[in-house]
């Protein structure tokens, strides 16, 4: 009889949910395991919760933490505080997690404290930044994984310089993509360009969370003032989170020629990235993203823990320098529009299955999370 599967999924944060979306499908077409889903409630809002479950396809969760937002170390608490007995209830012999959140850092510390072992889905990824939250969290996670599925090369590199034993690390490709492919050809019958006025390729979007880059009211004016500029050659889309909007307002910036929308879903995002001319993001998930839709991306950061998707072409790091990104924004719209690229090695959209396959040899129960 097998074991529940508990499978955390991390709401409010976008590329989480694109991810378990692959996994979770992959697994019930693999057959041998039961999924539960274990909602954790980091960054809560309703556009980037019930909307995405539904667009991707992913199961009402079964259980509900609850946690809401808060600093870094209050969330983690908190979601340890409240994970605990749901693990000890179930007593599942493995634990998944997805990525690197605060929910995925919560899940390791707990499951790794009460003898479950850890799979690790997105293992490897390295910035060499520890200013950044989200590299501690791989970095711990990592390090406290039984299993470590990679999405890139440079992940295996990291790992194995780390001391990580090379019997448990499983190159299987990005999970992400698996769910890119799926779903493109419905995204493509989304209205949002003809709702927000706009032209294939005569349009840029922008997305900003990291806190360096809105949470500091000085960056923040520079990137707005920045971004107004390049709205008057060509229209900037900027999906902005109502937190940040609320920064915006208090710091009494202009935003006249932006088109500032709330979150998007994921069929609509995903069919306006398809659509742009330029992506301009501080996000992660994006650099990979527009590698396979072949979409130019700049970066806003001086690094990045996915180096494959510079390697391909697609994405440039341009750094937080407002007139060093406008450069680099002219120097792109300048150039004609091309589509090619290298699509980076195993991004073929059969990383979920590979992961799935690996789990059915060890014929292990497990838990999942994310």
């Amino acid at each position: 009889m097998s074991t529940k599967i508990p499978i955390t999924c991390v709401v409010g944060t976008r590329p989480n949910f694109v991810k378990m979306a692959s996994i979770i499908d992959a697994l019930r077409r693999q057959g041998s395991f039961e999924v539960q889903l274990v909602h954790t409630g980091q960054h809560y809002s309703p556009e980037m919760s019930e909307a995405f479950f539904e667009e991707l396809e992913l199961p009402e969760p079964d259980v509900n933490l609850n946690v809401g937002p808060g600093t870094q170390t209050e969330q983690t608490a908190e979601m340890m505080r409240r994970l605990e007995p749901i693990l000890s209830s179930q007593r599942p012999e493995e634990v998944l997690v997805v990525g690197d959140v605060n929910s995925t850092l919560a899940t390791a510390l707990v499951a790794s404290k009460m003898g479950i072992p850890i799979i690790h889905v997105e293992a490897g990824l390295r910035s060499f930044d520890r200013g950044m939250p989200e590299e501690i969290n791989r970095i711990v996670t990592d390090a406290l994984s039984d299993s470590l599925f990679v999405s890139e090369p440079s992940g295996v590199h990291n790992l194995l310089a780390e001391g990580i034993p090379e019997s448990r690390i499983h190159f299987v490709g990005n999970v992400m993509i698996d769910t890119l492919m799926r779903f493109r050809e419905k995204a493509s019958r989304s209205r949002i360009l003809e709702q927000l006025g706009l032209e294939p390729r005569g349009f840029a979007v922008t997305t900003l969370h990291r806190p360096s880059n809105v949470d500091d009211p000085g960056s923040l004016r520079g990137f707005v003032e920045m971004l107004g500029r390049i709205a008057g050659r060509v229209p900037v889309v900027f999906p902005v989170h109502p937190r940040t909007v609320g920064r915006i307002q208090s710091a009494g910036l202009d935003t006249t020629g932006l088109i500032l929308t709330p979150p998007l879903g994921y069929l609509d995002f995903l069919h306006l990235m398809s659509q742009a001319r330029l992506m301009l993001t501080d996000s992660g998930g994006i650099q990979e993203e527009t590698t396979i839709l072949g979409v130019p991306c700049l970066t806003a950061r001086e690094n990045t823990e996915r180096p494959v998707t510079i390697q391909s072409g697609t994405n440039r790091l341009v750094g937080a320098d407002p007139g060093r990104i406008l450069s680099a924004v002219w120097e792109e719209l300048d150039r004609p529009f091309s589509t090619d690229h290298k699509t980076p090695e195993l991004w073929d959209g059969k990383a979920a299955v590979r992961i799935a396959q690996v789990l059915e040899h060890h014929r292990q129960p497990m838990a999942v999370l994310t």
